[in-house]
């Protein structure tokens, strides 16, 4: 099983480079500061969106275990003995709430959004809990 990130995510991270650089072009005018600014903050943005592109899958499971993304390219195994617990976080802040699939390794603790993964926490955490009990059989 995997879960990767929505399309939509990359192309709209590129959209808004693109439209930093609109604006620092309407605005800038020859301010050197405002271009090198806006140029870092498109780097960035084009960055992220490539990430996205190239390696969407964030979050695989099989039953050996999980294996996630770390840092901005990084993936790390984890067998299921490794896991102490799988959980949704829910949180409510300003009216808004938002799901957070929780992994937790002891150590560290691995945290993934409706974004990343491209489904519903919920949805995701019963998949892995399901997948671990029948790697455990």
């Amino acid at each position: 099983m995997q879960w990767r990130v929505r399309p939509v995510l990359p192309v709209s991270k590129l959209m808004g480079a693109v439209a930093i650089v609109v604006l620092a072009a309407a605005f800038a005018e020859g301010d050197p500061v405002r271009w090198v600014l806006a140029a870092v903050v498109a780097a960035g943005l084009t960055g992220w969106a490539l990430r996205d592109l190239f390696l969407p899958v964030r979050l695989a499971a099989d039953a050996d275990g999980v294996t996630v993304l770390t840092g901005f390219a990084r993936r790390r195994h984890l067998p299921w003995s490794q896991i102490e617990r799988v959980r949704v976080e829910r949180t409510v802040r300003r009216g808004l709430r938002s799901e957070l699939l929780e992994i937790d390794a002891g150590e560290t603790i691995y945290q993934y959004g409706a974004h990343d993964l491209g489904a519903l926490p919920e949805d995701v955490a019963l998949k892995l809990s399901d997948l671990r009990r029948t790697a455990a059989l």
